[in-house]
């Protein structure tokens, strides 16, 4: 029983100090010597001094597992302690205590050099060896008289003591054991250990369903959370549900094939986004009565971005421009598909080579010097080189060619891209084409003439010779392209231009503005005086402009309107040039067709006053300058019965002013819709003013509609407007119409009309016998008066024309239920003819001049006023 529990006290013993060898060594001889002396206190006693026990086998098994040194000391402790006892078998029992250390030790050599192993074929004859040895020595001790009682022990002592030996060796030879595979199972989680934190691989240990039971990280960054808050966790808490179930759908998969399966998953960790590639393996065994699996878990972020760019890297390199790689020495190694078209060249005819193949010839040493200089010195370079194709073509192409070098900085490659340029070269010259001159013609266009005519007045400045511009407007196009079609009207321009190139010098500038004009620059004039050469240089332009164009069987005659200025060192700017020639052009169309003339400072003063009267228009309709003037309208009895609404104009510096002054300006600059609103509408506030005057009670206001107005698409809506407006009473407007204004569309003046005349707005025709006018359409208009021109009034009475004239026209309004007004009536004898041939209403200096409101207003006696009126 001492022995088996001594047995236990070594294992623990082996347990507690297995982490401190040395500390081991020390607790095991104590305690192998502690239990030795506890043997010691319950021995057989033989004979006074003769002790017979289990130290040896103590001593044994010190030697066998702990080793001489325990073993050692051990003895000394064993051994001093049986000094103490004394007696006379101290000496042979301190001898039997040295012999069974040198058994133990014998056997622990043996078992290092593999000539025997700890089995019980092995140790029993040593144990029987050991035991026999001693008693024989106790035996040897005794007196023969003791011999005869110590017979009976020995086979019990050897009976016990045998087999309570060998259970002791095997006892702690399984606590060395036990001890020798936690140490090997240390060092290998140790190894495992040093193994996972070297990889840069996640290692996860999850169960079927999905837990976490073991969480190993080279780099805690990795992962979302730290190892310890993973563990004990379901995948389902870390991951989005569908990459969850994705996940769980992996792990079951590789439970259930019992193989390694692979998976890609990208997941949030603690530096950011990271893309994992996978490998399960599944574990042998449970854990918790549950299969697990082993993943492995790599990041691949920066393969993936590798790989990606790798990819992109390569459908650049198969882009549609041509891409050639050379190694350091200028050998090619590789060119893509772009190449191959653009230069006819295949990658067999080129690899191994040097560019030199595409070589043109075109470039001399200094030009590619240059280039790698730059290349050596930059790192790039770029610019317009000339190749050659396998064909032999020669061809521009755009040349990028960049150095790319290694980790020590030294070049290994040149990477080279090239466009071909040939087709940008041909686009380049049509837009410049285009730009700079005419695509129907092909002479120079607006802007390239300006170019050349401030090239024309440098040269000029610098040699004092003078130069001209001819402005060239042909006659009768218009009506040539109406008649015969545009296509006529281009071949005739195209035969104008060869007829005006072969009249100038291949030094002088033909150019096309546009339309009909052309404009002729003269670089130089001889030393003739300059208006001589001139007219001479236009004499020669007419006559070729005025020789007949033959289209089919047609002969077609033509002429042209010139504008001359001549060009020194002190001519304007070239547009300002340009823009006296057309004023000479038009100054000689207005005399006629086949004209020139030379410019006169006079022309542009006209057109400077126009502009200037335009501008002053503008400003005095936005000032309100312009006001309403009434010339009163009597009958018979010379009583007033209306009056006709004229504009006039109070200019702060010129005073009132008739249309006559600014009419023509406003209607050419398109102002006329403005002046025609400002009429309107005034004339119709002094209606609504009139109105609640007895006197005025059945005053109409007519007022003159132009072309403009009639026409327009809003004329109804504004007319209606201003009625609305100003509060007048439709009934007592009158609108004036020339018959020319009703020539233009005869339908829709009618129908417009009629739809005012549903409001009770009453029409005139103005100036009545002067134009033309249908007497169907005449019928179905609308009409309330006829005017009779004042043409016909004034040539009275002596003329019996107007007087034919103006008993027709009262005739015919009789007929056609009208009432008949003469304007411009001055003096007695004229309102005693109309009078007399039927005309009964009258306007003009006779009876009132054009004044304002209130001088109208002062013609008429007042009525007594209505209460409340």
């Amino acid at each position: 029983m001492l022995l088996l529990a001594s047995g236990w006290l070594l294992t623990l013993n082996v347990r507690q100090g297995q982490q401190h060898p040395r500390l081991l060594i020390l607790t095991s001889g104590l305690w192998f010597g502690a239990i030795a002396i506890a043997c010691m206190q319950v021995p057989f006693t033989i004979s006074p001094g003769v002790l017979l026990d289990a130290r040896n086998a103590v001593l044994f098994v010190a030697g066998l597992f702990a080793g001489p040194v325990s073993g050692g000391l051990a003895l000394l402790l064993s051994g001093a302690f049986r000094l103490w006892l004394g007696g006379e078998g101290a000496v042979p029992g301190i001898f039997n205590m040295v012999m069974a250390l040198a058994f133990g030790l014998a056997m622990r050599y043996a078992l290092n050099r593999g000539w025997v192993r700890l089995e019980l074929w092995h140790l029993l004859p040593v144990v029987m060896l050991l035991h026999l040895m001693t008693l024989s020595l106790v035996f040897l001790t005794v007196s023969p008289e003791q011999h005869h009682p110590l017979l009976p022990l020995l086979w019990p002592f050897l009976l016990v003591m045998i087999p309570l030996t060998l259970v002791l060796v095997f006892i702690l030879n399984d606590a060395e054991q036990r001890r020798r595979e936690q140490r090997a199972l240390r060092e290998s989680e140790a190894r495992l250990r040093a193994i996972t934190g070297a990889l840069p691989d996640l290692m996860f240990v999850i169960d079927g369903d999905g837990r976490y039971l073991e969480v190993m990280a080279s780099d805690a960054n990795l992962l979302s959370a730290s190892a310890d808050c993973i563990i004990g966790k379901n995948v389902r808490d870390l991951f989005p549900p569908v990459q969850a179930a994705c996940f769980l759908a992996f792990i079951a998969r590789t439970l259930r094939q019992k193989r390694v399966n692979t998976l890609n998953y990208e997941v949030e960790t603690r530096c950011g986004r990271r893309i994992f590639e996978s490998l399960a393996q599944p574990l042998d065994g449970r854990f918790d009565g549950k299969p697990a699996v082993v993943i492995l878990s790599r990041d691949i972020s920066a393969r993936v971005k590798s790989e990606t760019e790798l990819r992109i890297a390569a459908v650049a390199f198969e882009s549609f421009q041509g891409m050639l790689v050379t190694d350091e020495y200028n050998r090619i190694l590789r060119v893509n598909k772009a190449f191959t078209e653009i230069t006819g060249y295949t990658p067999e005819d080129v690899v191994g080579k040097t560019p030199k193949v595409f070589s043109s010839g075109k470039h001399g040493y200094e030009f590619y010097r240059q280039m790698w200089q730059c290349i050596e010195t930059q790192g790039h370079w770029q610019g317009e080189i000339h190749n050659r194709r396998k064909s032999g073509e020669l061809y521009p192409q755009w040349l990028s060619i960049s150095a790319v070098k290694d980790q020590g900085g030294r070049v290994s490659h040149y990477v080279a891209a090239i466009n071909d340029m040939t087709e940008r070269k041909r686009d380049a010259e049509k837009i410049n084409h285009l730009a700079f001159y005419d695509a129907l013609t092909g002479l120079p266009n607006r802007r390239l003439l300006l170019e050349r005519i401030k090239q024309a007045q440098a040269v000029s400045a610098r040699g004092g010779k003078l130069g001209a511009v001819i402005f060239i407007d042909l006659d009768h196009f218009k009506g040539i392209n109406d008649l015969w079609g545009h296509q006529v009207g281009d071949q005739l321009l195209q035969q104008a231009a060869q007829r005006l190139n072969q009249v100038v010098c291949e030094t002088d500038c033909v150019a096309r503005l546009g339309g009909d004009e052309f404009v002729i620059l003269l670089g130089e004039l001889s030393d003739e005086p300059a208006a001589a050469r001139l007219e001479h240089i236009a004499h020669k332009l007419m006559e070729v402009l005025e020789q007949p164009y033959v289209h089919e069987a047609h002969v077609l005659r033509g002429s042209a309107c010139l504008g001359l200025v001549t060009l020194d060192d002190h001519s304007p700017s070239a547009d300002e040039l340009l823009q006296q020639a057309e004023l000479a052009m038009y100054e000689a169309k207005s005399a006629g067709k086949g004209k020139w003339r030379f410019f006169d400072p006079v022309m542009q003063e006209v057109i400077s006053q126009r502009l200037l009267l335009e501008e002053e228009i503008i400003r005095g309709m936005d000032a309100g300058e312009f006001c309403v003037y009434f010339q009163p309208q009597f009958n018979a009895r010379r009583e007033m019965t209306g009056a006709e609404a004229l504009v006039r104009w109070r200019h702060p510096s010129r005073g009132v002013l008739t249309p006559g002054a600014f009419i023509e300006v406003a209607d050419a600059a398109g102002l006329m819709h403005r002046i025609d609103r400002i009429v309107l509408l005034r004339a119709c506030e002094q209606m609504a003013c009139w109105t609640r005057l007895p006197a005025f009670h059945d005053f109409t206001v007519s007022v003159n509609i132009s072309p403009a107005q009639l026409y327009q698409s809003g004329f109804i809506d504004e007319v209606l407007n201003v009625l609305g407006q100003t509060g007048a009473a439709p009934s007592r407007l009158k609108f004036e119409l020339t018959e020319s204004m009703l020539i233009n569309d005869m339908p829709k003046a009618i129908e417009r009309m009629r739809i005012l005349k549903q409001y009770g707005i009453r029409f005139a025709i103005d100036d009545f016998g002067t134009g033309y006018s249908s007497l169907h359409y005449l019928q179905q208009l609308p009409l309330d008066q006829l005017k009779i021109d004042q043409s016909f009034v004034r040539a009275l009475p002596g003329d019996d024309n107007s007087l034919s004239i103006i008993r027709a026209i009262t005739a015919m309004a009789g007929s056609l239920k009208l009432e008949v007004i003469a304007e411009g009536v001055e003096t007695e004898d004229q309102l005693a003819m109309l009078q007399a041939n039927g005309c009964g209403l009258y306007q003009g200096y006779l009876f009132a001049r054009p004044g304002p409101a209130e001088e109208i207003e002062a013609m008429i006696p007042l009525k007594e006023t209505e209460p409340g009126a």
